[in-house]
């Protein structure tokens, strides 16, 4: 083998499936990874210190495959994640669960609610408990940390500087601490959805219910652009379920699209939204066409009136084929 960088494609089907997640132990990231591949071997997991870590070690042929958080039902898109798959080497999106968000407060054996007066847990899990800690603990003071594991791990270290951690029920068994309170979230039925990344190749079989999710770059910003964007899911009757603007880091005013649409790239309505985008956008990346979370079964699929479904989008297609090509009965 020539050159200094080692053949990954090579290495990849030599090595057993590893998979990086946003660490360390106990976050609900690992939670979310025991739910996408369960029975995975602790060997086989590599926590990381942090979202783009995760990113990094997939791009470089580390592991497998990531898992990382992509937006949760109160603080929305997880900014870190979102810049991930915007910018960088590509990836894809293969898989998707959604983990309920069950925050408890845990501390060193021995202590109540009394003794507590520094927190630590992660912004997102500090704004979603805000309403219980001004009732509960007016006065302690809430510092945030890389994740809500971390701050379990730090307040069981000896001389620990926080006496109480907020996090995830895995996250304080797995470091020894006691349970003080539980089920401290202002909202009893907040959710995360997080989500597989991998180097791209085949994609998942369509199953009916299926996402898809890309990246719309816009040629430039003049009146009705972010319309005709939206016209091209409207007239083919793909419903989007997600919609975000994101800078794209070239200039203030300059922004993309994350977006997501029911269906898989492989259905004829879909792809077709897919090509219409591309002409009028100056970029477009695709991240994939995947399953959409068993979480989400209660969901119903928008059923696209007549004219837009993908037996219609087939009927064009040979119809127009025949009238090319002269038969056009």
């Amino acid at each position: 083998m020539s050159g200094d960088r080692p053949d990954l494609g090579y290495n990849l089907l030599r090595m057993p499936n590893r998979y990086a997640y946003l660490g360390p132990e106990g976050t609900f990231t690992e939670a979310a990874l025991r739910a996408l591949e369960p029975g995975v071997a602790p060997e086989d997991t590599v926590p990381s210190d942090g979202v783009d870590a995760v990113f990094a070690a997939v791009r470089r042929g580390e592991a497998t495959a990531g898992v990382v958080p992509l937006e949760n039902s109160v603080e929305g898109g997880v900014t870190a994640t979102l810049a991930e798959l915007i910018n960088g080497e590509p990836l894809i999106i293969t898989a998707e669960v959604e983990v309920p968000v069950e925050f408890f407060l845990f501390a060193r054996g021995g202590a109540t609610l009394a003794d507590i007066k520094r927190v630590a847990t992660h912004s997102h899990a500090l704004a979603q408990c805000r309403g219980w800690l001004s009732r509960h603990l007016p006065h302690a003071e809430a510092t945030t940390v890389s994740s809500t594991a971390a701050a379990a791990r730090a307040v069981a270290e000896p001389g620990a500087p926080y006496d109480a951690a907020i996090s995830a029920r895995i996250a304080g068994e797995r470091y020894g601490l006691s349970p003080i309170a539980q089920d401290i979230g202002d909202r009893s039925e907040a959710a995360t959805r997080f989500v597989r990344i991998a180097r791209p190749g085949p994609l998942p079989e369509p199953t009916g219910t299926d996402r898809t999710s890309l990246v719309a770059f816009l040629t430039d910003d003049h009146p009705g652009a972010l319309a005709e964007l939206l016209d091209q899911f409207a007239v083919r009757g793909v419903n989007l379920t997600r919609l975000e603007s994101r800078p794209t880091g070239d200039g203030l005013g300059r922004y993309c699209f994350f977006l997501d649409a029911d269906g898989h790239v492989a259905e004829a309505r879909v792809g077709e939204a897919l090509m219409g985008l591309r002409r009028i956008c100056t970029d477009i990346r695709f991240l994939g066409s995947y399953p959409r979370s068993a979480a989400g079964n209660d969901y119903t699929p928008f059923m696209p009136s007549r004219s837009n479904s993908n037996a219609d989008f087939h009927a064009a297609a040979e119809w127009l084929e025949r009238v090319r090509s002269g038969r056009i009965r």
